[in-house]
Parts: C-alpha cells; structure tokens; sequence
C-alpha cells in the first residue's frame, strides 16, 4: 500500500540514541536540548494565561497561514541581530520549525533524481527529510572553517559532467550540527558567487548564529545575496523548542509557492505558540536572556574541552567550536564508531555516532552534546566515554 516515496522515510538514529538516553544512570552527552532552566518560567505562565483569559478567541483560533503580522515583525528583528538588517515581513513565512521550512523547499524545488549537496557530516534530520523526495544527496568536504570552496567548485563541475541538475545546496554555516564547525567569513563570499554561478539555490539553515560565545555573530549568507538564498531560522534553540516555530526567509520570487506549500500542510502555524513568544520578544529582554545562554554554553564547552584534554588517549581528536551546542571527536579511520554505542551504555555515557550525520555506510567520528549536561556530568561522561575509546584503539 505504501507508495515508493515512503520507502525513504527512516527513524533517526537521533531519535533512537535520546530513548536510550532516558535510562536512569545514563549520562547522556547525544541530545542537543537548550537549557530550558534558565529561562523566566513564572512570567512565561501569567503571559500564557493572560493571552488566554482576554485574547483566547483569537489565540486558540484559526490564524493567517503566513504567520501573525506582530510575530513576522520580531522575526526581522530576531534576524537584524543576526546581521539581516533588510528583511520584509512580507517574506517571512512562519513554519513548523526550520525542519518543516527544509521540507517545503525540497518539495517545491526538487524532482526526483535532483541533487541537493550536503556538508558532510550535517544535519540528520535534514538528510531524512530530503531523502523522502527521491532526491540525490552529494556530500561536499568540509574542514574545521566549512565548506572548502575549492572542493564544491569541483563537485558541482563532476556532477554536472555527469549531467547532473544540481537543485540546493544545504548548509549550516555558523556550528554546524554536528561538527560544530562554522563557516570562515573569507568563504562565505566564495561559497555565495560558486552557487550564483551554477544557478544553485542556497538553503541556509541558521539555529545557531546567535550563540556563539563571544556575542558578535557573522553575517549569515543570506546577509550578503537576498535573491539566491532561502534563510531558515527557528526559536527552538534561543527560546523553546516545544513551540516548534521556526521561520523562512525567502525571495519574493520564490515566497508565494513557498507559502502555499507551508499553507497546503499545517494550514497555519499555532496562533497561541506564535502569540507567546511575540509575548516573550515585546515584554522580556530576550538578547540578555541569549547573553545568559552564550556564557552557560561556553562554561559548559569549556568544561568539556578540559576534559577531553585530560581524559581522552592519543588518537582521538577534537574540535574547538567557537559557539553552538556540539564537539566532533575524531577516531582513526579504520574505526567505525556505530558499534561503539552500546559499549558506551554499558559504561554509563551515551553519544551519537557519526555515520547518523552523513550518506556514508560508516563514520569514525562521533558527536558530544554539551548544552542540557552540567559541568560535572559533562566530565564523567567524558571520563566514561574515554574508556570505551581507549579500548577500541
């Protein structure tokens, strides 16, 4: 009964490792949650009831497709902070979360047998969304500064050789999920001009811009190219992932088509999600409440990196991201870390192996999780873990 689409619909080996990580006296270093305890929680619950006992009919009713008006405005200011200081609300769509926005532009862009290139590693929960509309998915090489602008010039050429019709490239550039790598400010330039030249659509995918540790984020992609680049953000990761609101920016050529595909699926984002969290972004100051998040997660990474220093054998290596939630352990090739993940339960640490994040059959490398984790968890996780990789060396 189930179509040939459905054949690529997958359980993420994300979602398997985080009901493992449930188990009691785990420590888990896999889940990239926000720290949701730092957050104004008796305020959020009288704006949510106020919201309720005197604009109830509106907020548990129908709303607009695109979005509220107030919400679409904050989100251009959300993005000015974030170095997109030309944003129209009118081009904003709101979305199920930023994975909702990857799945519409898959599904208006691409045929099957087109070709979406991918940072490899990268997002899984992209790659399964992308894999469900047939699509080919190349991986372009990356180092510790992103995506090498000489490797996807070549790539673009040998598909196209191949003939090819190369459709997105999709790209994390500020911490990547998983590698936390972010993308060098000479590159972005580069990556922008190779795309326009091939007549390459670029979907950026942007949770983690504001959290890198310092306070002075780069400019996105988006900042540089307003009519080549779909932008996709979210409040998941400086605010609260439960809502599951997230946001396109897209092209006014593109934004129509873009918004009825929105429209065609969740018929309107959460009227009440959405009027909370303008709540939250008119009455708190929401830029010193992500200031509070960049200190915690940089005290937590920093806490991480010590212990990988004095814990982890030689032949590991690692890492030293500049912001976001994620460290990328490295391992000799020859070890494929995806068994590795049940020695790691039975000494009491769970990570998430590196193939869940690439189109290869085997990764040697692994992603730690430093966001939900306190300092001293995080270093007996990382004590644990040490062991597990010590003895398959």
């Amino acid at each position: 009964m189930f179509s040939a689409r459905a054949e690529n619909i997958k359980q993420s080996a994300v979602r398997d490792v985080f009901e493992i990580s449930m188990r009691p006296g785990l420590i888990s270093l896999a889940g990239g949650n926000p720290y949701l305890q730092s957050l104004p929680l008796p305020e959020l619950a009288e704006a949510a009831a106020r919201i309720i006992s005197e604009e109830g009919l509106t907020a548990l009713q129908y709303g607009g497709g695109q979005g509220t008006p107030e919400l679409r405005e904050q989100i251009c200011q959300v993005m000015a902070a974030e170095g997109i200081t030309d944003a129209d609300p009118e081009n904003v769509v709101v979305t199920a979360g930023s994975q909702s926005a990857q799945d519409i532009a898959a599904k208006i862009f691409c045929d099957p047998g087109d070709v979406i290139l991918v940072e490899d590693p990268t997002y899984v929960g992209a790659l399964n969304t992308f894999e469900v509309y047939q699509v080919e998915l190349e991986p372009v090489a990356v180092d510790d500064e992103g995506i090498i602008p000489d490797a996807l010039r070549q790539r673009i050429h040998e598909l196209k050789n191949q003939g090819k019709r190369i459709k997105l490239l999709y790209t994390i550039p500020n911490f990547n999920n998983p590698s936390g790598a972010m993308l060098a400010e000479e590159r972005r330039v580069q990556i922008i001009e190779i795309c326009q030249e091939a007549g390459i659509l670029v979907l950026e995918d942007n949770p983690y811009g504001l959290l890198k540790f310092d306070g002075q984020p780069l400019a996105p992609l988006r900042a540089r190219d307003f009519e080549n680049v779909i932008y996709l953000g979210s409040f998941s990761k400086i605010f609260a992932p439960g809502l599951r609101v997230g946001w396109a920016l897209v092209p006014p050529a593109f934004k129509q088509r873009f918004y009825l595909a929105n429209e065609a699926v969740t018929l309107c984002p959460p009227t009440f999600n959405q009027m909370l969290i303008s709540e939250y972004l008119r009455n708190h100051d929401w830029l010193g409440q992500i200031e509070r998040y960049r200190e915690l997660y940089r005290e937590r990474c920093s806490a991480m990196l010590e212990a990988l220093e004095e814990y982890m054998p030689e032949g590991v290596s690692w890492n030293r991201p500049e912001g976001g939630f994620f460290v990328w352990l490295s391992l000799p090739e020859h070890i494929d870390t995806y068994p590795l993940l049940q020695q790691g339960i039975d000494a009491g640490v769970v990570f998430v192996p590196g193939a869940a994040f690439t189109t290869a059959e085997h990764s040697s490398a692994l992603r730690l999780a430093f966001s939900a984790v306190g300092t001293e968890e995080i270093r007996e996780g990382v004590r644990r873990l040490a062991g597990v990789l010590r003895e398959a060396l």
